[in-house]
């Protein structure tokens, strides 16, 4: 078979072309990232309570959970923490190989076997599911060079703003800002004005509860299809409070001779953040950090060459004194991991043809072996390829 190629040069040089144009092929479709996908598939789940105890949070949600999810398939094991802080999470680790989002779909599953088991106000904070995206993307800082902004508002800015942009860019799995820094209203209560009208916290949080809602109040005057009807009003309710003045005025109790006790009287309301768990800071300023995630298959230099064009996009729309900078930039360390094998590739292809023509002595006969070698390389982008291998 190996004499058809000695006595027919023009086949040879034709699956030389074929093996070649293949090459070419994969290596535009091949991926790149920074490490090798030999890490486990991980779920995660976050659980929030907002006021218990990590025991509390353990016996209530944590075990009923873990019970519920046990034995899925394709898991590993499961490893799960609860804090003080009213947060717990729950990491369920599957066998190497496993597509994420039938992990995802699996625990889900699971998970809403037992939602209605769990307290109302975990269902309500909501049980979060994600997938982990090991791949480490880029690290991004949103900062204000003045003193203008605060953390609070260049985290929210970037939630609103840039994370939305940013994770509609192919490639991009995850883009997360660290901490949880979203407006919300808070409310302090004061332990000795609550004591003297004796009121309890149960107390003020159901009146927020009562008072402060999305509600549809209906319709006057609908026509029922019998007479005619000349006019009709659709009812509007308030809604949710939005402002600290509101909240103050909300009536927690009253009596009939029209004493009120409002919630400005027991707690001190402000517009704060949801929680303070996670300071970010850049060069001694306050900034919003934002890690992006890579989706598995995909090229990481092109996808970073997008989110930089991105943020450069998005920097015209910034206010005055709000900038961002990368970090932490993982094509760096690809380039230059392949600018050192590109190094290597060529002064080995150097003294191959350097040795060829010592032993041969005849520049004809050396042209064969140099040939040979970029079309064997280009040729082994195809292989790896089929083997399902990143090209770096």
């Amino acid at each position: 078979m190996f004499s058809n190629f000695i006595h027919r040069p023009v086949l040879a040089i034709v699956l030389s072309v074929l093996i070649v144009f293949m090459g070419l092929l994969a290596i535009k479709q091949l991926p790149t990232a920074q490490f090798p996908e030999i890490a486990p598939t991980t779920v995660n789940i976050f659980i929030a309570y907002p006021g218990a105890s990590a025991d509390v949070l353990t016996k209530s949600c944590v075990v009923q959970l873990e019970t519920a999810i046990n034995g899925v398939q394709g898991m590993r094991y499961i490893a799960s923490d609860a804090t003080s802080a009213g947060e717990a999470t729950i990491r369920v680790i599957f066998e190497p190989g496993t597509d994420p989002n039938q992990a995802v779909v699996r625990v889900k599953t699971r998970v809403d076997q037992v939602m209605p088991n769990l307290p109302p106000l975990v269902q309500r904070e909501g049980v979060i599911i994600t997938p982990v995206q090991p791949s480490m993307l880029m690290y991004v800082n949103l900062y204000d060079t003045g003193k203008d902004a605060d953390e609070l508002f260049l985290y929210n800015y970037a939630f609103t703003q840039l994370i939305p942009e940013i994770q509609r860019i192919p490639g991009v799995a995850q883009a997360q800002i660290l901490g949880t820094r979203v407006y919300a209203m808070r409310v302090w209560l004061k332990p000795d004005r609550m004591r003297a009208y004796n009121i309890s916290a149960e107390d003020a949080m159901e009146a927020m509860k009562e008072q402060s809602l999305i509600a549809r109040p209906g319709r006057l005057g609908q026509s029922s299809g019998i007479s005619a009807q000349a006019l009709e009003y659709v009812l509007v309710y308030k809604g949710q409070f939005n402002t600290p003045e509101e909240y103050r005025s909300i009536i927690v109790r009253a009596n009939e001779e029209g004493e009120m006790v409002r919630l400005g009287d027991i707690a001190d309301v402000q517009l704060g953040s949801e929680f303070f768990d996670i300071y970010s800071n850049l060069d001694g300023k306050p900034s919003a950090s934002i890690v992006l995630k890579q989706t598995l298959g995909s090229n990481a230099s092109d996808v970073i060459d997008q989110v930089k064009e991105k943020l450069k996009e998005l920097s015209e729309f910034m206010p005055p004194g709000v900038e961002y900078k990368v970090s932490y930039d993982v094509s760096t360390f690809l380039d230059a991991s392949t600018e050192q094998v590109m190094h290597t590739l060529r002064d080995a292809f150097i003294l191959v043809a350097l040795v060829v023509f010592i032993f041969l002595g005849d520049w004809r006969s050396t042209l064969i072996p140099i040939i040979a070698v970029p079309v064997s390389m280009i040729g082994t982008f195809f292989v790896m390829q089929m083997f399902g291998l990143s090209i770096n």
